[in-house]
């Protein structure tokens, strides 16, 4: 077997802006690699560096990278390991420049490219986008295949799909083509597993009980020269790598059967996944189709100031005290009331508590409004001001604080035509990639057919988490819940009695919202997209949970009635 055809060992040592700080040493002294990626950015991520680049134009990427790699830079140069990630963010170049000095200064010779284009913030009205923060494109991964086949050591992005930094590797290792779509589509599934870190290997897993996850590991994808690939992890680390954790990462932030991307559109109604001895899981049979003549902008807006208070609600006449704070301080904002208020009231409170704590319930008053004067210290000093005058017991869990500015991320999309895609080696060369040729706007999948119904039987209510595993995650606005079951008779359950309307009875907060179901047979799955359950998105803060990051297991604890064959 040549250099070649073997197989690509790339690792991940990031799933987020903020993640565990030693992953990159870990994951090269750990065993052995061929590439180590990183993924640092997010649509909230975009609008940190968003005000970072307005506070100083110099910066704009994710600083943590930098610091990883003063040791990890050594590391990766000694083992022969090519590093590749986005932390870019929005000055990749900066922060190319940046990592040059570095190298400079710990006598490291390396070759550091970078890929540019995606930050559309100068041409945003041209291109009608408004007049955002942030404006950015998702490219693909042939800038950084690109960077890679001449010779880089080090590349650095600014945004790009999250697989793109696991594609583009694979790619120029191989020597894929545009069109070798089946290939790009099995990478980019497996991209999609180990961009999020732990979350391939443990971490935030329904079925965490049935295994010693301790701190998980981080993954590693070694992807083959046709796009099947195995997911594993280093020996010795912590966590589990299984068709479950797999299944569950595959669901996660993704809508229907088909995942578009910048270079390929991956059919992931088509994932096989086997189970390849202890920590490996093969996935394979990945049809891919051609991409969208469209990319995806990001956008960040500042959209105005918000402020939040939670009063402690202790004891009796829980409902009673809540109207009495809301009345009282509704009141005393009459005057210039905030442009939008919203009331939560959580009923955390036991009867015959044994602890004050259990014996409280949380009153939540979040506001915003286009001016930060009326949601500052005016709302958060009225709140106070209720605190002898009030309910019995008053107290609030944090002193009354400033407004805080808080973003809104909408996305749109621009013909791809329209994005300077380009790579720029150490010398200062550039190569222009040209967007994908053959583009099309796919037809609708037809939806697949139910299974036979389980035959009449007993049936117990329990929590639907019994046989079920979740993901949910954030896309804007929007909340994705992945559901999975793990055998052919449950998936039969699943797929014939969670409905909409099911979904919908369990999880109240849904209700007069658009939510669309999609069925994956292979992976005993289904997937919910709920339009507009969060909001503006994470970076509003409107709702607890902004991130969806729990609905999954929200939803995971509702009691249904599930056949007693099934338990």
């Amino acid at each position: 077997m040549t250099a070649r055809e073997a197989p690509i060992r790339i690792g991940n040592a990031s799933g987020f802006y903020g993640d565990r700080f030693s992953a990159m040493r870990d994951m090269l002294t750990g065993g052995p690699l061929d590439v180590l990626t990183g993924d640092y950015l997010a649509e909230l991520t975009m609008l940190i560096l968003g005000r970072d680049r307005l506070k100083d134009p110099s910066l704009g990427y994710a600083k943590t990278f930098l610091r990883q790699l003063e040791e990890g830079l050594g590391l990766a140069k000694d083992n022969g390991v090519k590093i590749v990630s986005n932390a870019g963010g929005l000055n990749p170049a900066g922060l190319a420049a940046r990592i040059r000095e570095l190298a400079d200064r710990l006598g490291i010779d390396v070759t550091v490219a970078h890929v540019e284009g995606d930050d559309l913030l100068p041409r945003a009205a041209e291109l009608g986008l408004g007049s955002p923060l942030t404006a950015n494109a998702y490219l693909g991964a042939w800038g950084i295949a690109e960077c890679l086949t001449e010779g880089a050591d080090v590349v650095v992005t600014g945004r790009v799909t999250d697989a793109s930094v696991i594609v583009g590797p694979a790619a120029a290792h191989f020597g894929w083509s545009r069109d070798d779509y089946d290939a790009l589509a099995g990478a980019v599934a497996a991209g999609h597993v180990i961009e999020c870190g732990a979350q391939a290997t443990g971490g935030n897993y329904a079925f965490f009980t049935e295994h010693a996850i301790g701190t998980p590991g981080f993954p590693i994808a070694e992807i083959s020269a046709d796009g099947s690939s195995v997911i594993t992890k280093h020996p010795g680390t912590g966590g589990v790598v299984d068709v479950g954790t797999v299944t569950a990462q595959l669901l996660y932030e993704i809508g229907g059967a088909r995942y578009a991307g910048p270079d390929v559109t991956a059919r992931f109604d088509t994932i096989q996944l086997q189970q390849d001895g202890e920590n490996r899981v093969r996935l394979s049979g990945v049809r891919g189709e051609p991409p969208p003549p469209t990319l995806k902008v990001c956008r960040n807006a500042l959209g105005g100031f918000r402020n939040e208070v939670t009063f402690v609600l202790t004891g009796l006449d829980i409902e009673d005290k809540a109207r009495l704070v809301r009345e009282q301080l509704t009141g005393a904002l009459a005057a210039k009331p905030p442009s939008e208020v919203r009331w939560t009231l959580a009923r955390t409170d036991h009867a015959d508590a044994d602890t004050q704590e259990t014996a409280s319930a949380f009153l939540r008053c979040a506001v915003k409004d286009a001016e930060a004067d009326v949601v500052g210290r005016a709302f958060s000093g009225a709140a106070i001001e209720l605190a002898l005058a009030s309910i019995p017991g008053f107290h609030v869990t944090a002193p009354p604080g400033k407004a805080a500015p808080y973003g809104v991320y909408t996305e749109a999309y621009v013909d791809a035509g329209e994005v300077g895609h380009v790579a720029v080696l150490a010398d200062g060369t550039t190569t222009a990639i040209e967007p994908a040729r053959d583009t099309t706007r796919l037809s609708p999948l037809p939806e697949p057919e139910l299974p036979p119904a389980l035959p009449d039987g007993p049936r117990r209510k329990v929590a639907l988490g019994t046989i079920a595993g979740a993901r949910s995650g954030d896309k804007g606005g929007n909340a994705n819940i992945g559901v999975w079951v793990r055998s052919p008779d449950e998936w039969r359950w699943l797929a014939t009695t969670l409905t909409v309307g099911e979904l919908r009875r369990l999880l109240p907060e849904t209700d007069g919202l658009t939510v669309h179901r999609h069925m994956l047979p292979n992976l005993f799955a289904l997937n919910f997209v709920v339009e507009g359950l969060l909001g503006e998105g994470v970076a509003a803060q409107a709702r607890f949970d902004p991130q969806a990051k729990a609905v999954g297991e929200w939803l995971r604890a509702r009691h249904i009635d599930i056949p007693e064959v099934l338990l």
